[in-house]
């Protein structure tokens, strides 16, 4: 009989193999990821399980929160729209980085967690995760002072932004 994992397994086995996926995406778009290749990254179901679009809109977001997925309908086939902070529509370059970090909790759902959205951001850009949060703090930051900046990897709190 085959033993179950325990959470800190799964836990570990996820996050390897989100930074996997996003070691492919770099190879596949990069190095250079701008607004066309994220276009065709959403089309890409072996990276993007469900349809996404992306909206500019700030109305479903929370305060200083950059961009969150929120699911069309009942079920996650049906698909998302990627809501982005207007602020970003001006600056298209940023917007991968942004979309990346939400695809994490959009893919793999509550089991997500921050670390691994950093783990999977970072690894799709050809960044370290410190390289790769600090862009996120600094876009996250554009927002205005009622921004909380994402949480430090091990700690997914209030302002995190990945949906958890």
């Amino acid at each position: 009989m085959a033993r179950t994992p325990t959470a800190a397994e799964a836990k570990l086995s996820l996050t390897e193999h989100v930074t996997a996926k996003g070691v492919e995406i770099f190879a596949k778009y990069g190095p250079q990821m701008g607004w066309p290749e994220l276009q065709r990254l959403l089309d890409d179901r072996s990276y993007v399980r469900y349809p996404c679009t992306i909206v500019f809109d700030s109305a479903p977001l929370l305060p200083g929160e950059f961009a969150h997925p929120v699911q069309n309908g009942e079920k996650p086939e049906e698909g998302f729209t990627m809501y982005v902070h207007p602020l970003f529509q001006a600056d298209l370059g940023q917007v991968p980085a942004l979309v990346l970090y939400q695809l994490v909790a959009m893919n793999y759902g509550a089991f997500a967690a921050c670390d691994d959205a950093e783990s999977f951001g970072a690894a799709a850009l050809g960044l370290t995760r410190d390289e790769y949060y600090a862009m996120l703090c600094t876009q996250a930051d554009r927002l205005g002072a009622d921004h909380a900046s994402p949480p430090p990897a091990d700690d997914c709190g209030e302002g995190c932004g990945c949906g958890h």
